[in-house]
């Protein structure tokens, strides 16, 4: 799968399901800072990853991600 539909995906599920301001998306937001995704959402991340990619993500493996481009690259990497 591409980076880019790697990052449709994402978009979809962080404005649908998380609510989040499309405006605010973009490959180099912070995702706690810019995105506000905080600890709990992080559970909510995690399904969406495995309901879209079926790949099963770890809560502490989203810790280390920093920006959303991160978190597209780390889900590409793992579903190749």
């Amino acid at each position: 799968m591409s980076i880019e539909d790697i990052k449709e995906k994402v978009t979809t599920f962080l404005v649908d399901e998380l609510e989040i301001e499309e405006s605010k998306i973009a490959d180099n937001a912070r995702l706690k800072e810019d995105l506000g995704i905080d600890s709990l959402e992080v559970v909510d991340v995690v399904v969406l990853v495995e309901d879209s990619f079926g790949y099963k993500m770890k809560p502490e493996d989203f810790k280390e991600l920093k920006t959303l481009e991160d978190f597209c690259l780390f889900i590409q990497k793992h579903i190749a």
